[in-house]
């Protein structure tokens, strides 16, 4: 393929633009650079927050089909992709849940990870082969991650989303974006030129991590996985972990140090368990038991 059949000119898209601030930023000390750079990332989260009701309405349809056994797929090429498994992967030691239920997929594989994976962004089929491979279906939400709005590999998923039932969200950092026409939910974040013109990994990255953000943990605090804002889920996979799931059950029952470990220790370091131990006098076994009647919500087995 000669490079003239590639160019894609991108006219229209502010992330693509390029801003005469930043345009000497070549010739200037290291600390004005920084201050540019600072000020350029200050705007972010106002154009996050004018989004709120768009990035609403998508965890309500998100969390209501995950309550149902549905998973959590993002789907997204290079800096996107990269951000995307970076969030999925996020969540079983934050919030205690299996790998499979909210995954990341990038364009080329995980090679992609580290490196550029030539072509692979602009592979429609790629992208829908991607989605058959995890078997999509009507319970599931995927959510594309595009910060043009146009990757061919993320619209490709969308639309064998679309195909197999599934719910989709458009997550991208311009308006008016193809992205935007093919999801049921379309959010748009747009953040406007970068301060090395055409690198999305800056302004567009930070605001997209700060909606997969958004969308991965409030879905999680709306299935009940967190307790208040505590992180009752959380796997205790090393010693930073641990300290913090005995601080966590000695703030939520009030009970010292020593009670609080004997209590994880006895629920296998659950801590859901080993407050319920605690505060309702039971054994690891009826406790694990009291929870599953409530749903796994641990502030109805407390009441209960």
């Amino acid at each position: 393929m000669e490079i003239s059949d590639m160019i894609d000119p991108l006219p229209e898209l502010s992330t693509e633009q390029s801003d005469p601030r930043y345009s000497q930023i070549d010739r200037l000390p290291t600390e004005q650079i920084a201050r540019l750079m600072n000020q350029a990332d200050a705007a972010v989260p106002a154009a996050v927050a004018t989004a709120v009701p768009a990035i609403s309405a998508a965890i309500d349809a998100i969390a209501a089909r995950m309550a149902e056994g549905g998973r959590l797929l993002y789907v997204g090429a290079g800096t996107s992709g990269r951000l995307a498994v970076l969030d999925a992967s996020e969540c079983p030691p934050t919030f205690g849940t299996d790998p499979s239920l909210v995954q990341g997929v990038i364009a080329g594989g995980p090679d992609a990870l580290t490196r550029s994976v030539e072509g692979a962004e602009d592979d429609p089929e790629a992208g829908a082969a991607a989605l058959k491979d995890l078997e999509v279906g009507p319970l599931d939400s995927v959510v594309g991650v595009s910060a043009s709005g146009r990757a061919p590999f993320v619209l490709g998923a969308l639309a064998e989303a679309t195909a197999r039932g599934a719910l989709t969200v458009g997550l991208s950092c311009n308006a008016g974006t193809p992205l935007s026409a093919a999801a049921e939910h379309a959010i748009e974040v747009v953040v406007g030129p970068e301060v090395v013109t055409g690198s999305t990994r800056l302004k567009a990255g930070t605001a997209q991590k700060l909606v997969l953000n958004m969308i991965s943990t409030i879905s999680m605090v709306k299935l009940g996985r967190t307790y208040g804002n505590q992180m009752i889920e959380m796997s205790a996979m090393n010693s930073k972990l641990a300290g913090r799931a005995l601080r966590m059950v000695g703030d939520i029952t009030g009970a010292d140090q020593e009670t609080a470990r004997a209590a994880l220790e006895a629920a296998g370091g659950q801590a859901k368990i080993a407050v319920l131990m605690i505060q309702h006098g039971l054994d690891a076994e009826a406790a694990r038991a009291l929870l599953e009647s409530h749903g796994e919500r641990l502030s109805d087995a407390l009441s209960g």
